[in-house]
């Protein structure tokens, strides 16, 4: 009975699991931190470092394309396990593998084989060959995505309680930013530890980006929402209770870390793919205040918007594929090959990351039209 009265807040929760289907201000969310990553990378690659530090390219790489966006990716990964129609540990430990492949077929698309055809045009081994090995197998957001699925799948087959689950995350991540960035003066080791935790070579040529003990706090948190979100009678309420908050706490320390350059917003890349506890845990919340703000305008945003950003969502692990492999092509490849260089003014490279974004959408529509006739075909 004291359980029921404490789930009930002020009527907004339900003991059952009254708020299930779509949720509109997750495919929003998940649409917009897609939308944007073509114009972020676009950026990263074609602006030199020292023009990272300032104005729109800032703007773009260490706050949009920083807490603002792969934090969200994995927050409503951990919301959509929770809202899985099958959700079992075999369904998420084989989506799991299936991720970790694309991974690394993503890495020999958008590096490996656009570097490869580059040394042969150019003859240049040091530019291209020098990091091969590393770029083929380094651990991006997929493969990130791919552990994080395995270890929840081996959560849910050991059925842990949510609250062991929380505390596995935070020890994790409480370990990982106590352990700092760490180089094994091989680079082998390097990349396979960095796997786990936050590794990077003397001349930072080999680094971890998304390692698992640092992030692994945020598709459990993820989870753990989604699991409350099922409660949810009255969504409205709800996001008015938590969303202002976390905005408010979430705003105060970005404005904290921009000022004077700490955690996530110092110098050099580390300081973000090695996130340290504090920064994850306002990147959370930075993740629930933008929820709550899709949800309040969802209501006003136009019926078509709307299926576009649930198509959007549905084919955001294809799009991303894309968009990487347009990068490769396009600018690892062809830039730097017939330019010399892959720079370019801001402007231009925005309106390359936009176009690129919008290819990307136009073949993953395809793609998944393509997967469902195949699918009927079949079932025929």
């Amino acid at each position: 009975m004291k359980m029921k009265n404490k789930r009930n807040v002020h009527g907004i929760f339900s003991d059952t699991q009254v708020n299930t289907g779509r949720q509109r201000e997750l495919d929003l969310a998940k649409a917009m931190a897609i939308l944007c990553l073509a114009p972020i990378h676009c950026i990263i690659e074609c602006t030199p470092e020292e023009g990272l530090i300032s104005g729109i390219p800032y703007l773009f790489d260490t706050i949009i394309g920083g807490p603002l966006s792969a934090p969200m990716y994995m927050f409503a990964m951990g919301i959509g396990m929770a809202y899985s129609r099958k959700h079992t540990w075999q369904s998420h430990a084989k989506r799991g593998l299936m991720i970790l492949a694309a991974g690394y077929l993503l890495n020999l698309c958008r590096s490996t084989l656009p570097c490869l055809i580059a040394y042969a045009l150019t003859g240049n081994a040091e530019k291209y060959l020098t990091q091969l090995p590393y770029l083929t197998f380094m651990n991006d957001i997929f493969q990130f995505a791919g552990l994080a699925m395995l270890v929840m799948a081996f959560f849910i087959w050991l059925r842990l309680p949510e609250w062991e689950m929380l505390a596995i995350g935070i020890i994790a991540s409480l370990t990982a930013s106590a352990i700092g960035t760490v180089d094994m003066e091989n680079p082998v080791l390097n990349v396979l530890l960095g796997y786990l935790i936050g590794t990077e070579d003397a001349a930072g040529l080999v680094c971890s980006d998304f390692p698992l003990l640092h992030w692994m706090i945020v598709p459990i948190i993820g989870y753990l929402f989604g699991g409350c979100l099922r409660h949810v009678r009255d969504k409205r309420r709800f996001y008015r209770m938590v969303s202002p908050v976390c905005a408010i706490l979430a705003v105060a320390w970005f404005a904290r870390g921009i000022y004077y350059g700490l955690g996530m917003f110092g110098e050099g890349q580390n300081c973000y793919y090695h996130i340290s506890t504090p920064d994850v845990t306002a990147s959370l919340l930075a993740a629930v205040a933008m929820l709550g703000g899709y949800y309040a305008i969802s209501d006003r945003i136009p019926a078509f918007l709307l299926r576009f950003a649930s198509e959007v969502s549905r084919n955001i692990s294809k799009i991303y594929f894309i968009h990487w492999v347009l990068i490769g092509l396009i600018i690892r490849l062809a830039l730097s090959v017939v330019r010399g260089t892959q720079e370019l003014p801001v402007g231009l490279t925005v309106l390359l990351g936009a176009a690129i974004s919008a290819l990307a959408v136009a073949a993953a529509h395809g793609w998944s039209i393509w997967q469902r006739g195949c699918q009927k075909r079949e079932t025929a």
